[in-house]
This record gives C-alpha cells, structure tokens and sequence, in this order.
C-alpha cells in the first residue's frame, strides 16, 4: 500500500513532463521543418532529401526584393516601435494610475485593435486613407510614412497590456516613501516609477517590434511600388516560384527574432512580464 502511494506522484510528474514534452514538440516541429527544409538541395521538397546546399541563402542574397524588403521592415518594425511604445506607455500609466471618466472605455478601445483580424484592420485604414487623402489633398496610402503610421497602431495595443501589466504588479510604497521625503512628482517618476516600469516596457518594444517585422496583413495593402517590406515580398516571390528560398528567408527571419528575444530576457527577465 505505501509503495503504490509513494509511486503515484512520480507517475503523475512523468506524465506531466511527457505532456509538456508533446506541446513543446507540436510548437517547434513546424520551425525546425522550415529550417531544414532550407537546406534541401531539391528544388521539389521530398523526402529523404537528395543532398544538403546553402544554395537557397545565397539566392535569396542575391535577390534584390529580399533585401530591399529585410531593410525596409527592419525600418518600419524601429519606427514603429520608438513611437508607439512611449505612447501607449503614457496611455498605460493614465489607465492605471489615473482617476478619470471613460478610464475603462479607453482602456477597452486601446486594446480592441489586438481582437480585429489584420485583413479587417488593414481594409479598414486602407479605406480611412483613401478617405483621408480627399480631404487632405495629398498622398497618404502607398507611403512609407503611411505605412509606419499604420505599424504604430500596431505596437500601442501591445505596448497598453504589457505595461498595464507590469503597473498592475508594483508596490507603491517606495515611491509614497520617496514622496514623503520630498521628491517632487518628475523626480519620483524618473528615479523609482520608471527603474520598475522597465520589463513592461522593453517587452512592450520587442513584442511590437517583431509584431511589425512580420506583419503581412495591413503591409499587403498599404505598401507602395518599390518600397515592400519582407513578408510582402516572400508573397510576392510564391506567386511565380515554388523552392526553398522562402524557407530560407524565413530562417533567418526566426534568427532575428530568436536573438532579440535572448537578447530582451538576458536584460529583462520576460516570464515577469509575459
């Protein structure tokens, strides 16, 4: 009898780690299929591949579309994120430190955007500039400044819930200490508030940032000629071709944000966050 109770809780963890063993396999085998399939020698993909080429890397270099699209992301996905992170940080810290009229109302309409699905959205700012640009007079869809604009819209409603979060889970009591030994509201603001702000807000700017780099959604309509970002020009590259070059852009896509993510927790702890 003891010994069936003594065995039941490691059956139970093995289970338990077998399960968590499953998920992690069904996240990660389509990713690592992608990597490998980028080093298939075949045109065709099947299995078991012919041979093993860094050949679909350096076609994708040497296609210009590719290069121009990486640069003109990795523009936008900054852009948007140096501005939309500072806004919604401030819209964050209204919500929750703040005592208004409308506090909920606006904190549901910032974080309605992340319910709405990106073909939706991205109709829908396309329609609001083509409406814009009757008014105003003056080029608006098909613009770089068009586009980052959209990509910022993109980045508050990350930027809201994390930072909210992260507010959520602070202690007053160092900044009520600091006031009440004098500090003024900056000085409290700058020395204590923002110091615990800081994980919210750096995984408020990677999570917008690679919210922005990947986007395909609103860019697909708002992109101008000569001026598409990334995953605008894989679509475009699978309209006429069927290889692994797109495999291995996608690669080095997951590389870039793989290491910006090791980079984020190696300063900022995000399952604190997150």
């Amino acid at each position: 009898m003891f010994a069936r109770l003594t065995e039941r809780p490691s059956l139970g963890r093995g289970l338990m780690r077998a399960m968590i063993g499953l998920a992690y396999l069904i996240i990660f085998a389509p990713v690592a299929m992608i990597v490998a399939t980028s080093f298939f020698s075949q045109q065709i993909i099947s299995f078991p591949p012919a041979g093993l080429t860094w050949h679909w890397y350096v076609n994708a270099w040497d296609n210009p579309e590719f290069l121009r699209g990486l640069i003109t992301s990795l523009q936008v996905a900054l852009l948007a994120a140096v501005v939309g992170v500072p806004i919604g940080t401030a819209a964050a810290l209204a919500i929750v430190r703040g005592e208004f009229w409308g506090r909920n109302a606006i904190s549901t309409l910032l974080l309605a955007p992340l319910a709405v699905p990106g073909v939706v959205a991205g109709a829908g700012l396309y329609m609001f500039y083509v409406l814009a640009e009757n008014v105003l007079d003056r080029d608006i869809k098909a613009t770089t400044q068009g586009l980052v604009a959209a990509h910022i819209l993109l980045a508050i409603p990350w930027t809201v819930r994390l930072v909210v979060a992260s507010l959520q889970g602070l202690d007053r009591a160092a900044e009520e200490a600091a006031a009440n030994l004098g500090a003024g509201p900056f000085t409290v603001f700058r020395r204590i508030t923002l110091p615990m702000m800081r994980p919210g807000i750096v995984a408020a700017a990677m999570f917008s940032f690679i919210q922005s780099f990947e986007n395909l959604d609103i860019s697909l309509l708002l992109v101008g000629p000569g001026r598409i970002t990334l995953p605008v020009a894989m679509l475009n590259y699978l309209e006429f071709r069927i290889d692994p070059t797109l495999a291995a852009v996608a690669t080095v896509q997951i590389l870039i944000v793989g290491v910006l993510m090791v980079v984020t927790d190696r300063f900022v702890k995000l399952s604190r966050v997150v």
